[in-house]
């Protein structure tokens, strides 16, 4: 596997943990009841870039995102978007939930990370 030597922002280290502290309902059902005992590193509040990542797994170079209703706004949308193609840069991939699908899809949620995953890892390899 190629090493992928990412940018880090260190003046967001302070967000960073702040962020890992108070995480939000749906994060943390997903980060408890899933991804904290996945059997390959997946990290939470992980800064890349300019940014914080809700949930990061480096060998498979992806991006988990739980969106909130400010990601549905013109604005969040069009940060979204910026933040996106910033990562695919690396050549991470951004994957996005809504609230409401951890809330009421966590299983198809699980699912799709863990097929994402098990495909990219592979591939990285």
């Amino acid at each position: 596997m190629e090493k992928i030597f990412l940018k880090k922002n260190n003046n967001l280290l302070e967000s960073a943990r702040f962020l890992r502290r108070n995480m939000t309902l749906q994060e943390k059902h997903l980060w408890y009841d899933f991804l904290q005992h996945y059997p390959i590193k997946i990290y939470k509040q992980r800064i890349i870039d300019d940014f914080i990542i809700d949930f990061y797994c480096h060998q498979a170079l992806l991006a988990i995102e739980i969106d909130g209703s400010h990601h549905y706004t013109s604005d969040g949308m069009a940060y979204d978007k910026i933040r996106t193609s910033i990562l695919e840069q690396y050549g991470i991939k951004v994957i996005r939930f809504s609230n409401s699908e951890i809330d009421y899809n966590f299983k198809s949620v699980c699912l799709t990370i863990d097929k994402l995953i098990k495909e990219r890892a592979a591939t990285q390899k």
